[in-house]
């Protein structure tokens, strides 16, 4: 059994006023095209299919293209609901597509879905554990509330067989290690009452996990978050993006390779004087100034529209990082920008602060806002 790991699509999510629909269904199409040619046997998505609860039109078009596709080539697909979603819509008309071989569980009352394929060395337990709040199962943390929903599992699981969990949770290493944290995260681990220990899932060959997006393997055992499969914070630039390809043989024998992905647009930061960063961009080839880029000025005179100078060379700059010497040497103070994000006269409040060290005065204002009822 060859199946695809993936998580974390966030379909219709937006980064600094930035919509990535098209970046998403570049890199879905990706996905499929690496399904077809590793020869997949399935597809597994671990949550968060949508970045929120209520996915607009697009969002819900470009995921049912996506699946779609995965099902005219005749590649079962399993899929859970994460944190982001709403479990009700993501498992609509669930026990109708389970007849194409679209599985999905989104159940928010902590309900396991169990999917049964079978290849040569006989079935693949696939246990769907989506993500469930604590209250909902009457538990205090997500420990108890996992432990309580999978509580049950064993008795009716053949361990004598290959199982496989797919569930989307933060979970910690043997020695409460957290995993690796990017900025596009939402923050729910607060106060160690979301941690799930890895020990709960020792009787599974393979944890296919969501909920973090930097890929990485949890403890000794073979469980993994995926990761996202595009950047959405400038904290990812350095790293790359997978999928996990999860061949399981017979019993115990478990092999994971890492397919890297290839945006449609990376995700960068350059640094330099705004001269410097504008003739370096007349130099790059122009797939590279299409880039998504935050910019970092060491400029420590003032600049006249920073963004629109930039854009004319980099046209999705997403965000401008000032970086000034203050009074005391060494000292160095970023303030960022986020565009697209705020109104005219609050860009320029933000900005002018930046310049002067204090806040525009009403007469500074009134002219701003004079001039944005003008435009």
């Amino acid at each position: 059994m060859k199946f695809l790991h993936t998580s974390d699509l966030h379909i219709g999510k937006s980064v600094n006023g930035f919509s990535m629909l098209e970046d998403q269904r570049y890199i879905l199409e990706q996905i499929k095209t690496i399904t077809v040619t590793e020869k997949i046997d399935a597809v597994v998505i671990a949550g968060d299919i949508y970045d929120r609860a209520i996915p607009s039109t697009e969002a819900v078009e470009l995921l049912d293209s996506f699946l779609t596709g995965l099902l005219l080539e005749q590649i079962p697909v399993i899929m859970i609901s994460g944190n982001h979603d709403s479990g009700e819509r993501v498992a609509f008309a669930d026990r109708i597509l389970e007849k194409q071989g679209l599985y999905i569980a989104g159940g928010d009352e902590g309900e396991v879905k169990r999917v049964v394929l079978e290849d040569d060395y006989g079935p693949v337990d696939f246990v769907c554990l989506p993500f469930v709040k604590p209250a909902v199962v009457q538990a205090k943390n997500s420990a108890e509330a996992v432990e309580r929903i999978l509580s049950g599992v064993p008795m009716t699981m053949d361990l004598r067989t290959r199982n496989v969990l797919v569930t989307h949770f933060f979970v910690t290493g043997e020695g409460g290690e957290a995993p690796e944290l990017s900025d596009s995260e939402t923050k729910v681990n607060v106060g160690g009452l979301d941690n799930v220990p890895v020990s709960l899932f020792d009787m599974f060959d393979y944890v296919a996990l969501g909920h973090i997006h930097k890929p990485q393997r949890i403890g000794k055992s073979e469980v993994y978050y995926a990761g996202s499969p595009l950047k959405y914070s400038f904290s990812e630039v350095k790293g790359s993006k997978y999928v996990n390809i999860v061949t399981l043989k017979e019993k115990g024998q478990v092999q994971v390779e890492k397919k890297e992905l290839v945006p449609l647009r990376e995700m960068r930061v350059i640094k330099g004087s705004l001269a410097q960063l504008l003739a370096m961009g007349q130099e790059e080839e122009a797939n590279a100034r299409e880039d998504y880029v935050q910019a970092v000025l060491t400029d420590e005179v003032e600049l006249l529209d920073p963004i629109g100078a930039l854009r004319s060379v980099y046209p999705n700059v997403m965000q401008i990082v000032l970086e000034k010497n203050l009074k005391e040497q060494g000292d160095v103070s970023e303030i960022r920008v986020q565009l697209g994000q705020k109104s005219t006269e609050e860009l320029f409040a933000d900005f002018y602060e930046m310049l002067k060290g204090e806040k525009p005065d009403e007469i500074r204002m009134e002219i701003i806002r004079q001039a944005a009822k003008e435009e």
